[in-house]
């Protein structure tokens, strides 16, 4: 029987995790989940009804409305839709709505990476390989920055780290699977890494983890 193999990366905001774990997908044969998206897109369902992310059952009917062909990056990236996001992930109720999608996903041969917050904590503790990527506020305020600007926003770096170090207060705090690495996790700091040592250092992790074990003679 064929086992997929599944790769956890988790991260707070801005931190790399999800261009890094799309291209570790890419490079290894393997399908990608962004789970952000998900978020994403109840906010995005909750939102274009005229109702408030903080409203619980609001967003959880949504969340149960949620499929594939709502995760179209393009159609998410607004700011408010992100906003929205983290306010609805912390909804005991959302959080439960979507486990069985992501779950599903990760199950299917050949595998998946899926990028997230709770992923080798809550959503695959089982996974092949758990990753908790990581960079400063700051770093990671200047990197979201840099991406709103190309995209032609007008934004101001003190708002954007504020919003940075908001989000993270918002997931460490919640009730339900709070971002944490798991303690098996391998913990990499991308700080001081561009994206393709960045992306080697995940590389060497998965082959450490899929070599076979060397036997004593």
């Amino acid at each position: 029987m064929t086992t997929a193999i599944v790769v956890a990366v988790d991260g707070p905001a801005a931190s790399g995790k999800t261009t890094l774990a799309k291209r570790l997908a890419e490079a290894n044969g393997l399908r990608f989940l962004d789970t952000g998206l998900l978020y994403r897109a109840v906010a995005r369902r909750v939102l274009a009804r005229g109702q408030s992310p903080a409203d619980e059952p609001a967003a959880a009917a949504a969340a149960e409305a949620v499929s594939a062909d709502d995760l179209d990056p393009q159609a998410l990236s607004a700011e408010r839709i992100g906003e929205g996001a983290s306010i609805v992930a912390v909804h005991p109720a959302v959080r439960r709505a979507l486990l069985a999608f992501q779950r599903d996903f990760a199950a299917r041969p050949p595998g998946a990476v899926l990028a997230g917050r709770d992923i080798g904590s809550v959503v695959c503790p089982d996974a092949t390989l758990k990753l908790f990527i990581t960079a400063t506020p700051e770093v990671r305020a200047r990197r979201r920055f840099e991406e709103l600007r190309s995209r032609g926003e007008v934004v101001m770096y003190e708002r954007v780290l504020q919003d940075v170090v908001e989000r993270d207060r918002r997931d460490q705090d919640r009730a339900v699977a709070p971002l944490s690495a798991a303690p098996d996790a391998i913990r990499i700091d991308t700080s001081a890494l561009d994206l393709d040592a960045s992306l080697a250092a995940l590389q060497a992790a998965l082959d450490a983890r899929r070599a076979p074990p060397h036997r004593k003679t």
